[in-house]
């Protein structure tokens, strides 16, 4: 044990000691500054959709498929000649009653009697994949749709781009969605959550999601 004392005391061994602890915080500082960049640069680049169930029971959970349907066949229709994440939001917000309205039907039609609430703001998303496009953990703008207590198992997708009608059958998405995310993104960016085989994408993307989960990176302005 005084040996090991001795050691430490050694002037040398303290100055590495210390440039260690600064080298390390110092890359620390810059892989959160690095994802929280790169996060908030997707997150800019789309504009998502988040129904949520009564509850877990086969019925409630039905329900909401149901009714994401027939919202989804609506925001379609409205957002189809959409070319920005703006412009979606904004036909979002003026259609907000709506997709009140569609919802409390399609609940009606089923037998229930469920209130629907709506909100269009920023929520916390955990990491998703969509055919063969993954979105890191994060901060997003997103209309959400809470049915009944929502307390159920929730369904995401991204209305821009229109990544919610991905071929089901092939899991690829459309072209022209890839080629609005391309347009709204950095090549590095678009890279990161397209191109998954390559070990040192990967390797981004694992940090995005690490320091997303822990809480580290902050809400977008």
């Amino acid at each position: 044990m005084k040996k090991i004392l001795n050691f430490m005391k050694n002037p040398k061994i303290k100055l590495i000691g210390i440039l260690s602890v600064l080298l390390f915080l110092y890359t620390t500082v810059c892989a959160i500054s690095y994802a929280q960049t790169v996060s908030d640069d997707i997150a800019n680049s789309v504009f998502r959709l988040h129904v949520i169930a009564n509850s877990d029971s086969n019925e409630d959970q039905q329900l909401k498929l149901k009714v994401r349907d027939e919202l989804l066949k609506t925001m379609n229709r409205l957002c189809e000649n959409a070319t920005s994440k703006e412009e979606a939001m904004n036909i979002a917000k003026e259609n907000s009653s709506l997709f009140e309205s569609i919802a409390k039907e399609t609940i009606e039609e089923n037998g229930y009697d469920y209130p629907v609430t709506i909100h269009i703001g920023q929520f916390d998303f955990p990491t998703k994949t969509y055919g063969d496009i993954s979105l890191p953990a994060g901060n997003y703008d997103a209309l959400r749709v809470e049915i009944g207590e929502a307390k159920g198992k929730n369904w995401w997708c991204v209305m821009f781009p229109p990544l919610c009608f991905i071929d089901v059958s092939s899991g690829v998405v459309p072209t022209e969605s890839k080629e609005q995310l391309q347009d709204s993104m950095t090549e590095e960016d678009y890279a990161l959550i397209s191109d998954q085989n390559n070990s040192e994408i990967e390797f981004k993307f694992k940090i995005l999601e690490f320091f997303a989960q822990t809480g580290f990176l902050t809400a977008k302005n």
